[in-house]
């Protein structure tokens, strides 16, 4: 219905109207104009859906969370749930790690639609209503939700990106046991309203009016760190890391080093900031995301979304799709090595199989 209500505000008035409204004209008139309208129909619904809007903030703050929580939002958690239950926010629903539940581990694309309808359903996670994704600080899953529910038809879902651990900061509570959610039936579809598949991207790699973002790490852009058949990158795409997004993009780094003691550094960057990331990036122009299977893509689509930018899509398959995609065009493009992948594989097994008999001679 959106889009019909679309088309209609594209085409001049005088083409809507029903045939019986046009047996006043000339035949060759009458004719002319029908064969017209059918003509611009045609072209509008063949155009680019842009990104349906939303109002309001994309990404908010604990005192927001707090409001929608009095509203009625729905508050789900998308972490597994044995961190769901080491601590959550009051009142939050899960269904485990998002990541895995909702995505075929192969492909990294949605399972089918009806299971989905199952688990979130169970859950009592509705798109129709007010949603808010949380996990901690930073999980891109997060990101992943909103983008989900977004994909089946909300309008009025947000992530808050600093997650438990801000809500803790806070000095919020903390709930320790699993809430008890009211299952609903669900029947989603899929619209085109904020994502696009490969056929898509071949289809306007030439267009000077869609940009390109490629929000992996520089040695995935560069062809160095292939994570598909081939490595490299969509022709014409711009790389910005999605930490870069971070006040601190090298914290988890850090962490892993133990150089920091929190995930603090993993905050968004203020909004004049990242306005300033994103400067070489028109906001008018249909803007795509992609990364290796779409889940970074979404953190930063959001943020774009939240910025102000007009048409931001998710390339949901994104470089595992166009990698594997052989005929596509691709800079940087590195063919992925099979058979060095395999004498390593060979390598480290057999070491693995010469600790375990070590252990196995040590006495018990």
């Amino acid at each position: 219905m959106h889009t019909l209500r679309a088309l209609g505000r594209r085409l001049p008035r005088c083409l809507l109207r029903p045939p019986d409204k046009l047996t006043k004209a000339k035949p060759m008139s009458i004719l002319s104009t029908v064969l017209l309208r059918r003509l611009l129909l045609a072209a509008a619904v063949l155009a680019p859906v842009p990104g349906i809007a939303q109002t309001g903030p994309w990404i908010v703050s604990h005192p927001q969370v707090i409001e929608a929580q009095k509203r009625g939002a729905i508050v789900w958690d998308i972490r597994p749930e044995a961190d769901y239950l080491k601590g959550h926010i009051p009142g939050a629903v899960n269904i485990g790690d998002a990541g895995q539940v909702l995505r075929n581990p192969n492909t990294e694309d949605f399972i089918p639609t009806p299971q989905i309808e199952q688990i979130l359903g169970a859950a009592g996670i509705d798109p129709a209503r007010e949603v808010l994704v949380y996990g901690n600080r930073a999980n891109v899953i997060a990101y992943f939700g909103h983008y989900t529910i977004r994909y089946f038809g909300g309008e009025n879902v947000r992530v808050y990106h600093d997650g438990i651990d801000g809500w803790r900061a806070a000095g919020q509570p903390v709930a320790l046991t699993g809430s008890t959610p009211v299952a609903i039936a669900l029947k989603l579809s899929a619209r085109a309203a904020n994502s696009v598949s490969t056929a898509d991207i071949l289809a306007r790699l030439k267009d000077p009016n869609v940009q390109l973002l490629d929000v992996r790490t520089p040695k995935e852009f560069a062809g160095e760190d292939i994570r598909a058949i081939r490595g490299g990158h969509i022709p014409g795409a711009i790389n910005i890391p999605y930490e870069q997004n971070w006040i601190d993009p090298e914290t988890q780094s850090k962490l892993n080093q133990r150089k920091v003691a929190d995930n603090a550094g993993m905050s968004l960057k203020p909004q004049a900031d990242l306005r300033a990331l994103y400067a070489g990036i028109d906001p008018n122009k249909e803007t795509i995301v992609y990364c290796q299977s779409g889940v970074r893509a979404a953190e930063t689509a959001t943020v774009l979304a939240d910025l102000g930018f007009k048409n931001v899509k998710v390339y949901d398959s994104s470089w595992l799709g166009y990698g594997n995609t052989l005929d596509a065009p691709a800079d940087n493009a590195v063919f992925l090595n099979v058979g060095a992948l395999n004498a390593r594989i060979g390598s480290l097994q057999s070491r693995i199989d010469l600790l375990e008999k070590e252990l196995a001679s040590r006495p018990k």
